[in-house]
């Protein structure tokens, strides 16, 4: 998680809410998390979509114009690929996708406009899947493939992408 963290400030991000489901406590204790908004889940069993939810609803009233969306389990995706999403952010309007061969994937940026559209629809492990697909005309890609590799940590056979 420490990791997560300081690829979204080392591209750019300045202020970072980190959500917490399983082991929420474990973490807060043993995870050093200087100067982040720590939001509980108590419903992370139900999936990403609460998650995402509980990350948007926490941005309420801070001001925060949008929003970048970055996984735990993909630390092949560093602060170059966070800094290019970021550079194409345009105002509370934009959905800026990073994109690897031209496939959508991970970081994404969710310009506030869209935040409430999105809490609606995810649901589940489909985070903001549906409100992507619905709204896919407007989202702008940003090709990340030269400077992170978008692969998934979720079993021990996964790890060999890390060498």
């Amino acid at each position: 998680m420490e990791h997560a963290v300081r690829v979204l400030r080392e591209g750019g991000c300045t202020r970072v809410h980190v959500v917490l489901g399983a082991r929420s406590e474990e973490v807060r204790e043993q995870a050093a998390l200087p100067d982040c908004v720590l939001v509980d889940n108590p419903d992370w069993e139900q999936g990403m979509g609460t998650s995402l939810r509980a990350g948007l609803d926490s941005l309420a009233g801070t001001g925060a114009r949008a929003a970048l969306v970055s996984l735990v389990d993909q630390p092949g995706i560093g602060a170059a690929a966070v800094a290019r999403v970021l550079g194409a952010h345009k105002g509370e309007e934009s959905l800026v996708s990073a994109a690897y061969d031209g496939v959508r994937g991970h970081p994404v940026l969710f310009g506030a406009a869209h935040w409430a559209g999105i809490a609606a629809t995810a649901t589940g492990d489909r985070g903001a899947r549906a409100y992507l697909k619905e709204h896919e005309p407007a989202i702008v890609l940003v090709e990340c493939g030269d400077v992170a590799r978008p692969f998934d940590i979720d079993t021990e056979a996964d790890l060999t992408h890390l060498e």
